[in-house]
């Protein structure tokens, strides 16, 4: 398969377009289980949401690229509802709107199929170098604590994920996909927007808690918890924030 156009670069693979597909190549041979488990992941919620308004890419190979492993799927053609709020400042409140109605219809899908949520949640806080023993076994038996949903989140959703054109809602990047507790999944988000765009990420929480009657402070509780998950990812321009937001022990 030929590399046409290269779209993007992620922590761990590279995004082209290439005769109407999207291509995410591995930069590494040792993220062959990664790139599997994702395609799974890909393809159970492609299963799951096949009789639901939202729609995402189909999965159509999983293959070997110049000895790396790849993903080849849709491409989807148009704006991100990020990039239509960034050009129209003015509108975000309505997409904003948009993007949590469409993050509540994903929490109504239900994936007992799916790898839980809180099982990769704390695999990360364990893994951390950055924090002590004592910082993690807080981390840890806060999230122990919190309630078990089997809700499908997604586990990385922002106005990025989200493209509406003339053929539908698609929502993009469903390898971090779990089943969880909706909360979690709201916490994470709202923490991408403060790391993305702060000015929009607490209209985004209030916004979220009136529509659904949810607690603000009950997904507040998840904030250490998704930003501990975060530093894992070791991105150095993202650390101060969420090593502030780990020493927050009750949110007002």
């Amino acid at each position: 398969m030929e590399l046409k156009n290269f779209i993007a670069s992620g922590d761990i693979y590279d995004v082209y377009e290439s005769d109407g597909q999207a291509i995410r190549v591995y930069q590494d041979e040792k993220y062959k289980e990664k790139c599997l488990y994702a395609a799974l992941t890909h393809a159970r919620v492609e299963t799951t949401l096949k009789f639901s308004s939202i729609k995402i890419p189909v999965l159509h190979e999983v293959s070997l690229i110049d000895g790396k492993w790849a993903i080849s799927m849709d491409w989807i053609e148009g704006k991100t509802l990020g990039q239509l709020i960034d050009e129209n400042p003015d509108k975000a409140d309505m997409y904003l709107d948009k993007m949590i109605d469409i993050q509540c219809e994903i929490h109504e899908q239900y994936m007992p199929l799916l790898s839980k949520l809180k099982d990769k949640l704390a695999r990360q806080i364990k893994s951390l170098a950055q924090i002590d023993e004592i910082k993690k076994y807080e981390l840890l038996t806060r999230l122990d604590s919190m309630p078990k949903h089997i809700k499908l989140c997604h586990n990385n959703f922002d106005p990025d994920c989200v493209i509406i054109n003339d053929d539908g809602t698609f929502v993009l990047n469903w390898g971090s996909a779990r089943q969880g507790n909706a909360s979690a999944d709201v916490a994470k988000t709202y923490l991408l927007l403060s790391l993305k765009r702060p000015n929009l990420a607490d209209k985004y929480l209030d916004k979220y808690c009136a529509k659904t009657g949810t607690s603000k402070h009950y997904v507040q509780n998840w904030l250490p918890i998704v930003a501990a998950a975060q530093l894992d990812r070791g991105i150095e321009e993202q650390k101060d924030l969420l090593m502030r937001w780990l020493d927050v022990v009750d949110w007002q």
